[in-house]
C-alpha cells in the first residue's frame, strides 16, 4: 500500500488535485504553533492544502509554525482562522471529530481508513467534507464532538494512547491519498446531494433552541448545557435533507404561532 502512496506521488499527481474535492483540516483550539506547523507540513506531504484553525491560543501569525512547516508553508499561507466551531463548519456537508476516546455520545465510529472511503462516497456526490482534530492536552471535547456527524478513531497501542497532534494529521493525510489511489477516477462529481450542510443544520437548532427555551424545556439548570449538547448530537447524526429542515423550520413556527394564539 505505501508503494501505491509513492507512485501517485512521484506522478506528480497531488500537484493537481481539485481543491473542491480535498477534505477541509480543522484544528480546534490548537495551543502550539509548532504543531500547527507539523499539520501544515503533514497535509502537504500528502496533498491536503485546507487548513482551517478555530480560536488557537497564541494568535496567528504564528511564527513558530511557519518554522516547522518547511515546504508546507504554502498550506499555512491560505489558512482560514475562526472564533468558533460552528463558523468554520458551517459551509461544510459532513463532518468527522477524530476521537481515541469515544467518550458518552451516541456516535458512528469508524476507521480512519474506512472514513477515507466515505469521503471519497461523500465526494462523488459533490459534498464538502471536514475532519476536526482537537488541542493536544485534551482532545475534542462533547460539545465539539456533538457537532461532527461520525467519529473517527485511529487504532493505537492501548497503554499509550497519546498521538501528536501533527502525527494525527499526518496519518490522516496518508490515508486520504491511499483512498485516491484506490478510487482512482471513480469520484467524479454527480448531481448534488439534497443533505442539508452544517450551516442549515445549526440554524434549525439554534431554532429549536429557541422555541424549546419558550416553554422550559431545558430544565433543571445545572443539566441544561449537556441537554444542548446532547440535542445538537442527535441532530448531527441524522442525514437530514434541505426538505426536511425547511419541514422542521416550519412546525416550529407553527408551534410559536399556536402559542401566541393561546
Amino acid at each position: 500500500m505505501f508503494e501505491e502512496v509513492l507512485n501517485l506521488i512521484n506522478s506528480q499527481e497531488i500537484g493537481t488535485i481539485d481543491d473542491g474535492l480535498q477534505p477541509v483540516i480543522i484544528l480546534v483550539d490548537p495551543q502550539l504553533g509548532e504543531n500547527i506547523g507539523a499539520s501544515a507540513r503533514g497535509m502537504w506531504n500528502f496533498g491536503l492544502k485546507n487548513l482551517r484553525l478555530v480560536n488557537p491560543r497564541d494568535g496567528w501569525p504564528n511564527p513558530k509554525a511557519g518554522s516547522v512547516a518547511a515546504g508546507g508553508g504554502i498550506v499555512l499561507d491560505n489558512v482560514k482562522v475562526y472564533s468558533d466551531l460552528q463558523n468554520a463548519v458551517k459551509d461544510l456537508d459532513y463532518v468527522f471529530a477524530t476521537s481515541i476516546r469515544h467518550r458518552d455520545l451516541d456516535k458512528n465510529v469508524s476507521s480512519l481508513e474506512k472514513a477515507m472511503e466515505r469521503t471519497q462516497n461523500l465526494f462523488s456526490r459533490d459534498m464538502k467534507v471536514g475532519i476536526m482534530f482537537g488541542p493536544e492536552r485534551s482532545g475534542l471535547e462533547n460539545k465539539h464532538i456533538s457537532i461532527a456527524n461520525s467519529i473517527i478513531s485511529i487504532p493505537v497501542n492501548p497503554k499509550y494512547g497519546s498521538l501528536n497532534l501533527g502525527q494525527s494529521v499526518l496519518l490522516t493525510g496518508y490515508e486520504w491519498l491511499r483512498s485516491k489511489s484506490r478510487e482512482g477516477d471513480a469520484a467524479q462529481s454527480k448531481a448534488r446531494s439534497n443533505i442539508a450542510g452544517q450551516g442549515d443544520v445549526e440554524k434549525f437548532h439554534d431554532h429549536l433552541v429557541d422555541s424549546l427555551q419558550k416553554i422550559s424545556f431545558f430544565f433543571p439548570e445545572e443539566k441544561s448545557n449537556s441537554m444542548r449538547i446532547n440535542l445538537r448530537n442527535m441532530l448531527s447524526r441524522m442525514p437530514l435533507t434541505n426538505l426536511d429542515i425547511r419541514i422542521l423550520h416550519g412546525i416550529l413556527r407553527q408551534f410559536d404561532r399556536w402559542k401566541s394564539r393561546k
